[in-house]
C-alpha cells in the first residue's frame, strides 16, 4: 500500500511511523525536488485503520531543505515529531514539535540547543524506569560518530552518551536502538562505512558504549531499523546486500543481534528501497515503511509470530 498519491513533490526518502491509538497511525517523511534540495520540507500523514490521508507539510525552514524526520510517542503519551534543517549533516540545526490531538495539529517547532538534534533516524525506545533513548550521530567530511541521548523528562532536555570509540577503518552513522533479551542492556545496530552492519552494547541503561563490532550482515551503508516484539523476538529490516538497496529484507536474531536468520524478502526488483521505520503496534504486528524509488513511501504490515 502506498501511503500517498497526489503530494506536491517529485522525491521522497526517510519515513518514519507511529501507533498513536491502537490502528491508528502517522508516517512521515522528507520530500521535494531531490534530497538537499533547498523546497525539502517535512510530510505527514494519517492512517485511519481503513486508508491514508493526502500529505501536508508538518515542517519547514525558509530556503533550508529538512531531513530524517522521527516519530515517537512516549509512556506518557506525549506525541512527538523531530526533524532537522539545513545544508548537509554537518550542519543541521534540531527541531521538534508535540501533538496533544493525535497529529491534527502541533505545537510551533522548537529549536533545540546545539549539538542536539533528537534521534538522528530511527526510533527512540523508552526503559522500564522511563528513560527515553535515541540514537544520534554525526557526519563530517571525516568521520562518523555515534552516540546515544537520553532524556529522563519526556524528552524535554537531553545527555549525551560518550562517543562510541571508533577503530581507524571504522565510522558508524544512525543507531537502531533495542533492549537486550532480558532486559538489563541496550543494543545499537548501525550502518557503516565499512559495509557492514555494526553493533555494540551498553550495560549502564545507554550512559556508555564501547567499542563497535562488525557482525556478519552485508549492508550498502544504508539505513537499518530493529524491534524488539513484547513477546521477545528480535526483528531487524536491512539491506542485505553490500552493492545496493536492494531487496530490503527481514531477518531475526535468537543472540541479542550477534547473528541473524534473513527470514523474508519484502522488495527484490531493481530500484531503491531502502531508510525503513518499523514499529510493532497494539495488535502485535509489524508496522513499516520504507523508500520505495526515491518516489513514494511504502507501507506494509507483517505478522511478526510468522517470521518465528
Amino acid at each position: 500500500m502506498f501511503i500517498f498519491e497526489k503530494a506536491e513533490f517529485r522525491s521522497c526518502h526517510a519515513s518514519t511511523i507511529v501507533e498513536h491509538e491502537p490502528g491508528r497511525l502517522l508516517a512521515a517523511w522528507f520530500g521535494g525536488d531531490a534530497e538537499g534540495a533547498k523546497n525539502v520540507q517535512i510530510w505527514l500523514a494519517a492512517f485511519d485503520g481503513k486508508a491514508w490521508s493526502t500529505p501536508t507539510v508538518v515542517g519547514s525552514e525558509g530556503g533550508q531543505p529538512t531531513w530524517n524526520p522521527v516519530l515517537f510517542k512516549s509512556a506518557k503519551g506525549t506525541l512527538r515529531l523531530w526533524y532537522k534543517a539545513g545544508p548537509k549533516p554537518d550542519t543541521w540545526t534540531g527541531y521538534d514539535r508535540t501533538s496533544a490531538d493525535g497529529g491534527r495539529t502541533w505545537t510551533p517547532p522548537r529549536m533545540l540547543p546545539t549539538p542536539m538534534y533528537g534521534p538522528v533516524r530511527a526510533k527512540p525506545i523508552q526503559l522500564p524506569d522511563g528513560a527515553i533513548l535515541a540514537g544520534t550521530s554525526v557526519e563530517s567530511y571525516r568521520n562518523w560518530t555515534p552516540y546515544v541521548d537520553r532524556s529522563d523528562d519526556d524528552g524535554q532536555t537531553w545527555t549525551r552518551s560518550n562517543p562510541f570509540p571508533l577503530p581507524r577503518a571504522f565510522g558508524q552513522i544512525q543507531p537502531t536502538l533495542v533492549p537486550t533479551a532480558d532486559g538489563k542492556g541496550v543494543v545499537a545496530l548501525m550502518r557503516s562505512r565499512t559495509l557492514k552492519v555494526c553493533r555494540s552494547v551498553s550495560t549502564d541503561g545507554g550512559r556508555t558504549f564501547p567499542p563497535c563490532e562488525e557482525i556478519e550482515l552485508a549492508n550498502p551503508s544504508a539505513g537499518i531499523d530493529a524491534v524488539r516484539t513484547r513477546a521477545g523476538q528480535l526483528v531487524l529490516i536491512y539491506n542485505p546486500t553490500a552493492v545496493a538497496r536492494t531487496p530490503i529484507s527481514l531477518a531475526v536474531s535468537a543472540d541479542d543481534g550477534r547473528t541473524w536468520r534473513k527470514v523474508r524478502d519484502l522488495e527484490t526488483e531493481p530500484g531503491e528501497y531502502s531508510y525503513p521505520a518499523m514499529i510493532e503496534n497494539a495488535a502485535g504486528q509489524l508496522e513499516i515503511v520504507y523508500t520505495w524509488r526515491r518516489t513514494h513511501i511504502k507501507h506494509v504490515r507483517v505478522e511478526a509470530a510468522a517470521l518465528r
